[in-house]
């Protein structure tokens, strides 16, 4: 499917997403403007609650599992949720951790920034560095803390 623009592509992917948390039984809030980088909010408990921050990358992007150009805040309670159509992985990282796994830009327009690769395949050392993340291992870590 051809999509007009990738604004649209990701808003799209950001719902899918939430439906995503919506069937995993998280109370899911959304925002209504993206100014502080938290697409949306989940209730874990009463006391607890988790900033989230969705990013996608069409099957047609030239690198399906790079995303680059990020400013990435580190705290405790804020996880962001990556999903790269091209395999169907949802990649769930705190972004505490996230920092730890980013590159950070040292040449370009973007220099500065951090950009992250997740892995190509489910082989190999780097997939299993980021195993922890994927699919249900890494929504189960929204439950974890």
């Amino acid at each position: 499917m051809a999509y007009r623009d990738t604004a649209s592509f990701g808003k799209r992917q950001e719902y899918v997403v939430i439906a995503e948390l919506l069937k995993r039984g998280f109370d899911v809030y959304m925002t209504l403007v993206d100014d502080q980088g938290i697409d949306c909010i989940i209730r874990i408990n009463d006391k607890k609650y988790i900033d989230i921050q969705i990013k996608a990358r069409s099957k047609t992007a030239k690198q399906g599992s790079v995303f680059a150009a990020m400013t990435v805040n580190p705290r405790n309670n804020f996880y962001w949720i990556f999903y790269t159509e091209i395999d169907n992985n949802y990649w769930i990282i705190p972004s505490k951790d996230l920092v730890k796994l980013c590159q950070i830009n040292k040449l370009g327009k973007n220099v500065g920034k951090m950009h992250l690769s997740l892995p190509k395949s489910g082989l190999g050392s780097k997939a299993l560095k980021y195993e922890k993340y994927k699919n249900d291992n890494g929504f189960k870590l929204l439950n974890s803390k």
